[in-house]
């Protein structure tokens, strides 16, 4: 799936060819020029960036990261000077945005195509997960990853960071495929998230936490899925409540096969999980890939890629009520390719609205952006803007990012001045 070509990189600690750096410069030039503006309902779509498919990398499937300066950062799924994909960064400058290119993963001990974004660590570094890379296990496992900028200021865009490998997963008790998941930090500074294969004595997935220890890190499964009853397959990020417990899903599995909605509760010293929802697919939805967020009350929103009554996945609410969770479906999208839903989790503003994307629903068939409000006791559903196919990207997985202004930001995976995917933002 992956060329074996040599880099011009080392792992960990990358170096730059010179003249790559001429090639890349002289792309991003180019790219940088290439914007496509569009109106939908009042809003205005803009192409940020067209990937090449080079040193920038190419196929971006995650969502984007903000830093207190307003600068974007995210990965791309392949591309690179290994063709194993990229972290980037998008740095807003004056009334721009300058593309710069963080690492290239080769594929190895550092990991290989990332399917998830990254974050902000307690240190104020990037941490991310690669899907594949990593020690043996066909393509390797997949590992979680830290990136450290320059220890001086750079003054050009050609700067790289260097990478270190928080840990790299063996395929057995500790899981194996870091999904589309980004991870979360706790107060105290430990990392979790899951791989959707892996786990004792099955391949169904775990949720597994980091422990930083004697300048380490020690990798714990804290729950292994059975593929049945509790799920199986989790590719999204788990997230905390006020109490401490921690919530996802998963893809498959469940009662009747469709994923499930969980909850991991600390138990003594170990952790116990509870079932919050089955899917049936029919009405419901069904396959979530995208994980839940959490509003002011305490209802849990998320979205499937696939069932309810369009066939084109759905947004779903379930709400604590004496000890149990309500169901409420939210919206049912309309697709006919497999699933056309949402690969990502829901985003929710400080007005209580959602937004999301879906990767094969909307007007062209090649995914949309969407805005769900809360209205009358139930939900509007907005479709803000429509991709389709051509220069202004299409097939969008990753989550949308909203800034303090209201803009909206966010990838596509495809289409694009080049074919390789785009950077969008949606102005109000």
């Amino acid at each position: 799936m992956h060329s074996k070509q040599q880099p011009c990189s080392l792992v960990f600690h990358t170096t730059w060819c010179p003249a790559l750096a001429i090639a890349i410069a002289i792309a991003l030039t180019i790219a940088l020029a290439l914007t496509l503006t569009q109106s939908a309902q009042a809003q205005t779509y803009t192409v940020l960036y067209n990937f090449t498919g080079g040193q920038d990398g190419a196929y971006p499937e995650a969502g984007l990261t903000m830093d207190r300066s307003g600068n974007l950062y995210g990965t791309a799924y392949e591309g690179g000077a290994s063709n194993r994909g990229s972290v980037y960064k998008l740095a807003h400058r004056g009334g721009g945005w300058v593309f710069s290119p963080l690492y290239n993963f080769t594929g190895q001990e550092d990991g290989g195509a990332p399917i998830a974004g990254v974050v902000f660590g307690p240190n104020g570094t990037l941490y991310g997960t690669t899907e594949f890379g990593g020690h043996d296990c066909g393509e390797g496992c997949g590992t979680v990853f830290n990136l450290r900028p320059p220890a001086t200021i750079c003054k050009t865009i050609l700067c790289p960071w260097t990478e270190t490998v928080t840990y790299g997963f063996n395929g057995s008790g500790d899981g194996a495929n870091p999904g589309y998941g980004d991870l979360t930090f706790d107060q105290a500074g430990n990392i979790y998230g899951t791989t959707y294969f892996g786990g004792n004595n099955n391949a169904d997935g775990v949720v597994y936490e980091l422990t930083p220890a004697n300048g380490g890190w020690t990798e714990s499964a804290i729950h292994t899925f059975n593929g049945t009853s509790d799920g199986a397959n989790p590719y999204s990020s788990v997230i905390f409540n006020a109490a401490g417990n921690l919530y996802g899903t998963t893809f498959a599995g469940g009662a009747h096969g469709y994923g499930t909605v969980f909850q991991l509760t600390p138990s003594g010293s170990g952790w116990a999980e509870n079932t919050l929802y089955a899917f049936q697919s029919s009405t419901d939805g069904g396959k979530p890939f995208g994980g839940v967020v959490f509003d002011n009350a305490g209802n849990l929103y998320g979205a499937t890629s696939s069932g309810g009554a369009g066939s084109g996945g759905t947004a779903y609410e379930l709400m604590p009520s004496n000890g149990s969770w309500i169901f409420g479906l939210l919206y049912s999208f309309t697709g006919s390719a497999n699933l056309p839903g949402a690969y990502d989790s829901l985003t929710m503003d400080a007005a209580g609205n959602l937004y999301g994307t879906t990767t094969k629903d909307g007007a062209h068939a090649a995914g949309s952006v969407f805005k769900l409000t809360p209205a009358n006791g139930g939900w509007t559903e907005t479709d803000v803007y429509d991709f389709a196919s051509g220069s202004g990207g299409a097939v969008p997985y990753g989550s949308v990012l909203i800034d303090t202004s209201g803009n909206l930001y966010g990838t596509a995976s495809a289409g694009g001045a080049n074919g390789y995917g785009v950077i969008w933002e949606i102005t109000p």
